[in-house]
């Protein structure tokens, strides 16, 4: 949107936008957000006098304006012209002229209206990381965001015909494991030799049987530079060794990549998740616990079998080793969080580590502690995990993976002091659940300490060599609404600092990998020789029995099907808000039943102040709509394979699944219930809206209008009730979804693949990196560490 078309526009259409510019100021907010802007605007547009402004570049511009300040006569806004891509601009309201700013000006009207006036001025200091780009490739198309692993291998194909030839011939000497050198020994000294040395070794291979092993061959090869790692057949090594000469002779980005993602550099991996309680039963519904823990245990098994796999085909025998580092909780309730070392069901060689949290004098905490006030104690952390990770891992891991914001903060740590590669995942970034957190965190400070995890993120996702998300928007969010990452590239903390640039989504490192749902638990309600019959009784107990412990409510009518949800008790997953729409939906009541496995029942079960409001509300509403031969709700259930069966029982009744969430960044629940053949209705906000094809394999509801997500409801039902076929085809749907594109052993492959290639990229690039380094070390020194220090232990 060019400022010349705008300006030239304002003075056309001047008549017709003085009044709706004092329309603006008079909507008597200081702060209007997308949505009020654009009802101002189509209220305006309704009047005789704003008629000629549709189709104008005017209207255009308020349609993509995201905040408008309103202040001493002026309107600054922010406008997203399209994904990621931002602009800013002043009006004049009296003489109706439109003007550029710097993101710098706009962040400071928005402190203004924020604080008030400042008697020091708008000076703040500024966290700005765009001039660390310099020399760096990133990308500028939007479909490419979340690509990152595509362009960046077009980039180092390049790169290696270029200049990079020699580090490719270090980076291939670097491998070992434990003493053993891997691939290539010191005897080659440059890549003519290594050219001239792989031509006769090929020659020898395609003499040979294709199955010959590599201990059988490698006293009958013409070199003696090549050490263990190539392959383990004879047929394998040759094309590995084939590869490697296309790309030193004629690089391409599909040739380097398929030979970047053989290389034998992932044996050893540690999964950082600090908060909450990390445990493989007993642990769903506590505090803080939740999709994480599922997701990190059904990763953590697809990851060690598929290293099995490719360290076999890589010729070694080597066993994998995974370490998933988490809190030790001496008071662990009837939880294993008080365990120092526990075998990972379903893996050989993976083990939770746990490592307490101390005080400054040394002592062990030994109870929960909320993830919103663990930031003092994990610098500490971070240093006694290294310590008993190497112990136990016997050496350094060869990738260590963030999860959340407190385990990618202590990954960024511990990566930076053992030099190894650093992968992000975030789950969910808080800075989006909550309104204008950013924005107001001096008064959540007490409760929330967003000032200490909004730094961590910036810190951590500015360390990270790659960052994994499951979904597109949770980078760059959609047309209509801004993602997690992207919330990231320009925001102020009146008083503490604004940003104006934390993160860059069009940065290679972001790449989309989604999980699955373990294929063992979560399978469809047809496949009847698989089904857990002796959990029937107790699920219809679960359903419909009349004296269950922590349970409410007793169904009169069992032949009405089942809309189901499972959830955390929390205001994000807007369990009460479900509530409230059934509630309110006589019609609704009439065609289902509805079905609640959700937190606690009795709130003094809970030590969670939100978890207990939410359950009081919940009470009040059942009360008040008197709905309790209507509505089951039971405490949640941590038995996967309990739940899974309980998704089955549900599809055989031609139910249907709910994720009401305000917002949910991916959506497990959604992939379990899919995986079982249960059609679903999730949130239009965020993961599930990727996930779910509208009306092929499920439905988008928008939890802001409860009323029409019911009426969408009641239309399945009804619709189901006069075509049989109807539920079948929406079930296979989601059968035909999840098998196209959220299985874990595709998810374990990917993520293996991008470890090798960012890997790479960082041996060449490291050098490069060191003054960015530099400065987000003195942004944890001089911000990071003295906000944690606020916080009481």
């Amino acid at each position: 949107m060019k400022i010349f078309d705008l300006q030239s526009d304002f003075e056309t259409n001047r008549p017709s936008l003085f009044p709706l510019l004092r329309r603006f100021r008079g909507a008597d907010r200081p702060l209007l957000l997308r949505t009020d802007v654009a009802d101002e605007l189509d209220a305006f547009l309704a009047l005789p006098e704003g008629l000629p402004l549709n189709g104008t570049v005017a209207e255009k511009l308020f349609r993509r304006t995201e905040e408008m300040i309103v202040q001493e006569g002026c309107l600054h806004m922010a406008v997203r012209l399209k994904v990621a891509e931002w602009c800013y601009f002043c009006i004049d309201i009296q003489n109706v002229c439109i003007g550029e700013q710097s993101a710098s000006r706009f962040l400071q009207a928005k402190e203004r209206m924020a604080n008030g006036f400042n008697p020091e001025g708008d000076w703040a200091l500024e966290i700005d990381l765009k001039p660390f780009e310099r020399g760096f490739p990133v990308m500028k198309e939007t479909g490419s965001i979340g690509k990152g692993v595509a362009f960046l291998n077009r980039h180092l194909a390049h790169s290696v015909s270029n200049r990079q030839g020699n580090r490719l011939l270090d980076f291939l000497k670097l491998h070992k494991y434990g003493d053993v050198q891997l691939l290539l020994n010191q005897q080659v000294k440059s890549i003519g030799e290594l050219q001239q040395a792989l031509r006769n070794v090929r020659r020898v291979l395609e003499t040979v049987e294709p199955d010959a092993e590599w201990v059988d061959l490698v006293e009958q090869l013409p070199e003696t530079c090549f050490e263990p790692g190539w392959g383990r057949r004879a047929d394998t090594i040759r094309d590995t060794m084939g590869l490697l000469l296309d790309v030193l002779e004629s690089p391409d980005a599909s040739s380097l990549a398929e030979f970047l993602g053989r290389i034998p550099m992932v044996s050893r991996l540690a999964v950082l998740s600090p908060h909450g309680y990390f445990g493989q039963s007993g642990v769903l519904g506590l505090p803080d616990t939740g999709g994480q823990v599922v997701y990190i245990l059904d990763q953590v098994r697809a990851l060690e079998k598929q290293m099995r796999h490719d360290l076999h085909d890589q010729g070694l025998d080597i066993e994998p080793r995974i370490v998933v580092v988490t809190r030790l909780i001496p008071e662990a309730g009837q939880t294993t969080c008080n365990q120092h070392l526990e075998p990972i069901v379903g893996t050989e060689n993976a083990v939770i580590l746990r490592v307490p949290f101390r005080t400054e004098n040394g002592e062990v905490v030994p109870h929960w502690i909320s993830r919103f006030e663990i930031w003092p104690y994990l610098e500490r952390f971070s240093r006694e995990a290294e310590h008993e990770l190497i112990t136990h891992l016997e050496g350094r891991p060869d990738l260590v993976i963030g999860n959340y914001s407190d385990g990618n903060l202590v990954a960024s740590l511990m990566t930076q002091r053992l030099g190894v590669a650093q992968c992000n995942i975030a789950h969910a970034l808080e800075k989006t659940k909550y309104l204008f957190s950013a924005l107001h965190w001096q008064q959540h400070e007490e409760e929330y300490h967003f000032s200490c995890q909004f730094t961590a993120d910036l810190i951590a996702m500015n360390t990270a060599d790659f960052i994994i998300t499951s979904t597109y928007q949770e980078i760059a969010g959609t047309d209509d609404g801004v993602g997690q990452y992207e919330s990231y590239q320009t925001f102020t903390m009146p008083g503490l600092y604004r940003v104006l640039q934390g993160i860059n989504v069009f940065d290679p490192k972001f790449n989309i990998i989604s999980p699955g749902a373990d294929a063992e638990v979560y399978f469809p309600h047809t496949e009847a020789e698989r089904r857990l019959d002796s959990l029937h009784d107790d699920i219809d107990d679960l359903i419909y029995g009349k004296a269950h412990p922590e349970a409410r409510g007793e169904l009169a009518d069992r032949d009405k099907p089942l809309l189901f949800a499972m959830s955390r008790l929390d205001h994000i997953k807007n369990v009460t808000g479900l509530l409230r729409w059934y509630a309110e939906c006589p019609a609704l009541q009439d065609k289902a039943n509805l079905f609640l496995v959700a937190g606690v029942v009795d709130p003094q079960r809970s030590n969670d102040s939100e978890e207990r409001q939410q359950c009081e509300l919940m009470h009040q509403l059942m009360d008040e709509y008197k709905l309790d031969s209507r509505v089951r709700w039971v405490k949640a259930s941590s038995d996967r394979n309990f739940n899974g069966e309980l998704y089955r029982r549900i599809a055989d009744q031609r139910g249907a699944f709910v994720q009401p969430a305000l917002f949910e960044a991916f959506g497990l629940t959604v992939i379990e219930a899919m995986s079982t053949g249960l059609p679903v209705f999730a949130t239009r906000f965020g993961g599930p809206m990727e996930i779910i094809e509208n009306g092929i394999s499920g439905f988008h509801i928008d939890p802001n209008h409860g009323a029409e997500a019911a009426r969408k409801m009641c239309e399945f039902f009804d619709r189901a009730a006069a075509d049989e076929n109807h539920w079948t085809r929406i079930a296979q749907g989601a059968l035909d979804r999840v098998e196209a594109a959220y299985t874990w052993e595709r998810y374990a492959a990917n993520l293996l693949r991008l470890t090798r290639i960012y890997g790479f990229w960082k041996h060449i690039s490291n050098i490069d990196r060191e003054e960015t380094r530099r400065y987000l070390e003195m942004f944890y020194g001089l911000l990071y560490r003295p906000r944690a220090a606020t916080i009481k232990q």
